[in-house]
């Protein structure tokens, strides 16, 4: 955002720039040039978001294991502060898998994403995940050029994370409730998560899935291939 504001002494104009107005503006800038790539290659982007622990990689492995078609149309981007872990869970399922490391960011921007994608080849590929940095507040202000928002809510962090960070929620397209499995283990009120959900977001679809036992994964895919 600028400013205008004028010394009546000198009669002279100063133009103050708020630097984050700025740098969201940049940001959003080249994310349009990522999803015009993605558009003009037939590329489906999704930035997969979510707290660290909230099974999202988990999710993207039990999301490879039911894929249909070939896996050389999916391709991953993997964001974390350290490591290629991610990335190795990812190419040991057969995907081409790219990591991306920030350092100290606790989020992934859209020039982070332009620049691992200098390295990998997207011909061929339909799907490209985005597996954020894992942050329930950060990464919903950035936006990458994907198509689709996810973000991933676990069982074991409560129910009542929805509406604590209700700007995420109101980022997403689809709001996967993980680790199904872990239900009778938590007390996790299903109804009231999803009622709240619906409150920040009335046009989030909720889908429940475990990537252990697979649970509602095929729904899942059904909904990001439309």
């Amino acid at each position: 955002m600028c400013e205008q504001t004028v010394s009546p002494q000198q009669g002279a104009t100063r133009i103050v720039v708020d630097p984050q107005q700025s740098l969201f503006s940049n940001n959003d800038h080249l994310a349009g040039h990522i999803r015009k790539r993605l558009d003009t290659l037939g590329i489906r982007g999704i930035n997969l978001m979510g707290s660290p622990g909230s099974g999202k990689t988990a999710l993207l492995e039990t999301l490879i294991d039911q894929y249909t078609g070939e896996l050389s149309e999916l391709t991953v981007l993997e964001g974390d502060l350290a490591t290629n872990r991610d990335a190795d869970r990812i190419l040991a399922k057969g995907v081409r898998a790219q990591q991306i490391t920030t350092g100290s960011a606790c989020h992934l921007s859209a020039s982070l994403v332009a620049e691992a994608l200098i390295g990998v080849s997207l011909e061929g590929v339909k799907t490209l995940f985005i597996e954020n940095v894992g942050n329930l507040v950060c990464p919903s202000k950035f936006a990458l050029g994907t198509h689709l928002n996810v973000v991933a809510v676990s069982i074991p962090e409560g129910d009542d994370k929805p509406v604590k960070y209700p700007v995420m929620i109101r980022a997403a397209n689809i709001v996967v409730l993980t680790k199904a499995d872990l239900l009778p283990h938590f007390d996790f009120n299903m109804e009231r998560c999803r009622q709240e959900i619906y409150q920040i977001n009335h046009h989030a679809q909720v889908l429940v899935t475990s990537a252990k036992t697979g649970e509602g994964v095929g729904e899942l895919w059904q909904v990001l291939q439309i």
